[in-house]
């Protein structure tokens, strides 16, 4: 899985083109960064920044944005709408794929710690990487805003997390944390009346409605007894929304917040919409995603959907993202074009790194018969996994489908979505095992002309053949993984496709047994043998069993087949 995290800085300017552009091209001087969006606000005077890439780069990116905000921005002079107290505001890290929220949280304590150290800005952490509970609240870290800020400072209980705790007039102070990510919604109605557009708002958003007495729209406000109004919370946690009509489309919408798609996920709010409507005799047609979303809110969508209709999940990718897609009616106003809309493609189709597993087969054969010596056998090892772990899987879903076999769809659909992820496991070490091979010419093509060149050079190389060792070791251990799955198909799974899961475990045999030969022949290039040891020793183990396991499942198949044949 592709690791990526999202960065989301708000900058204390959106009036001058020239600043708001020097800060973003400061931003992209990061290789690999993606630059998702830039929205600058007259009335705010604030421009919030989106961009995306691996994780140590983001962390660079928004230091260099940062940098660059301190420098040209004057809060002395600032006058906005936005509640505010530092040039760059706030800067949000966001885990979008292959990132904990923990480790996402790691990364805004680094990217505060250099921040405070090296451009002496006071550093405030929020959200997720606060540094105790009352500092977690954005809203509770910038009371007082840049006026109060002098004296906020002098107050050891708001003493900064990082940097100095001095006023600066020009850059004020910043807060670094980690959230989830925020998504931005539009459900279509059949309908153009705001006001029963609102109602299912209030229905479904975290605030609800006001109590009122009798009527609910014109009804007396009820009180509690401190004079306060009373509230019915919606469905919907982490949901704010509204009711609005779109004269461009002629219809209403929800519009939508979902602030924390951890707690309340795309098709949860999708249902809860749907529900409210229908008891308020009203369709949803449809919905608007405004800007990019992780993958995983669709996967995870296609997944809901799937086991709705007692189907197995177990599928690939983009089948998963087209039951979304049409669930939910993703594509009801205009295209919806996952290589646009979703973050991790679009970062694909910008920097891609997947040169084997994009190919087609033919192209894929043709490459390996070149003079070149990458593609070699470890990537065809973990290819051959691939196939193997795939065909157990289609085995699970044809188990999952037979007639007959409806009560057991759910056992065979987790079998099939445990193929499906080691299947995309060993689908990226196709290519990163060439990737491996590369890094060791590179490694031996560094200087060595002077004692500190040679130093690094043969370090360099020391590492590389060490990752050269791990990779096809990790094949290994992905694709052994699969022959508990692969045994239960040929056991329990379709008896009309047994001979699959007997295909599959010898291909799964022939990935184990040929990336053995490769950690093999790395390892003869690695002086530290102490460190090798505990990595060939489970290696050795490995190659052990898979012929037990092999064992096992062709003696199975051949009980099942000759069963058949009576």
């Amino acid at each position: 899985m592709q690791r990526l995290l999202e960065c989301v800085p708000n900058f204390s300017e959106g009036r001058d083109p020239a600043i708001i552009k020097q800060i973003t091209d400061e931003i992209i001087t990061v290789e690999g960064i993606l630059l998702l969006d830039v929205d600058p606000g007259k009335a705010t005077n604030r421009t919030v920044v989106t961009f995306v890439g691996a994780p140590e780069a983001v962390v660079e990116a928004a230091f260099r944005g940062i940098s660059k905000a301190v420098a040209l921005i004057d809060m002395s002079k600032h006058k906005g709408e936005h509640p505010r107290f530092g040039a760059a505001d706030v800067v949000p890290l966001i885990p979008v794929s292959g990132v904990s929220m923990e480790e996402a949280a790691a990364y805004a304590r680094q990217l505060a710690e250099r921040v405070g150290r090296e451009l002496n800005y006071p550093v405030y952490l929020y959200e997720q990487a606060a540094s105790r509970p009352e500092r977690s609240n954005l809203a509770t870290v910038r009371a007082g805003e840049y006026e109060g800020l002098a004296k906020k400072l002098q107050d050891a209980d708001w003493k900064p997390d990082y940097g100095p705790a001095n006023f600066v007039p020009r850059s004020g102070a910043t807060a670094i944390g980690a959230r989830d990510f925020l998504l931005a919604v539009n459900f279509n109605l059949n309908t153009t009346s705001t006001r029963r557009a609102n109602a299912i708002a209030f229905d479904v958003r975290e605030a609800g409605r006001v109590k009122r007495k009798g009527d609910p729209v014109t009804g007396e406000v009820v009180l509690d007894e401190n004079g306060n109004e009373i509230r019915i919370p919606g469905k919907l946690k982490a949901a704010k929304a509204i009711g609005w009509y779109i004269e461009e489309y002629g219809i209403a919408q929800i519009s939508m917040n979902l602030t924390n798609i951890g707690i309340t996920s795309l098709h949860t709010a999708f249902d809860a919409v749907v529900e409210s409507a229908t008891e308020r005799g009203l369709r949803v047609t449809g919905t608007e995603v405004v800007g990019l979303l992780p993958l995983r809110v669709l996967t995870e969508a296609g997944k809901h959907y799937l086991r709705k209709q007692q189907r197995s999940v177990g599928i690939p990718e983009a089948e998963l993202i087209k039951i979304a897609i049409k669930s939910m009616g993703l594509d009801d106003l205009k295209p919806f074009d996952p290589e646009k809309k979703i973050i991790e493609y679009s970062v694909r189709s910008r920097f891609p790194s997947a040169k084997l597993a994009g190919m087609s087969l033919q192209a894929f054969a043709d490459e390996t018969l070149s003079e070149s010596p990458a593609p070699g056998g470890g990537s065809i090892s973990a290819y051959v996994g691939a196939l193997g772990v795939a065909l157990g899987g289609m085995v699970a879903n044809l188990s999952a489908h037979k007639r007959g076999w409806d009560e057991r769809w759910e056992e065979f659909s987790t079998s099939a979505e445990d193929a499906q992820d080691l299947k995309e496991r060993l689908m990226f070490l196709v290519d990163e095992d060439t990737r491996a091979f590369n890094r060791i010419m590179e490694a031996f093509s560094l200087p060595k002309n002077s004692p500190e060149e040679k130093s690094a050079r043969s370090k360099a190389i020391q590492e590389a053949t060490f990752y050269a060792i791990e990779v096809p070791f990790q094949v290994m251990e992905t694709a052994f993984s699969a022959f508990p799955m692969l045994y239960e198909m040929a056991d329990k799974g379709n008896p009309n496709s047994v001979s699959d899961a007997g295909v599959g475990a010898l291909c799964v045999r022939a990935a184990v047994l040929g990336a053995w030969l490769n950690v093999q022949i790395n390892a003869s290039g690695y002086h530290d043998k102490q460190a090798l040891e505990s990595i060939m020793k489970k290696a050795q183990n490995l190659v052990q069993e898979t012929e037990t396991w092999e064992k096992k499942i062709m003696s199975r198949v051949g009980e099942v087949m000759n069963a058949g044949s009576k």
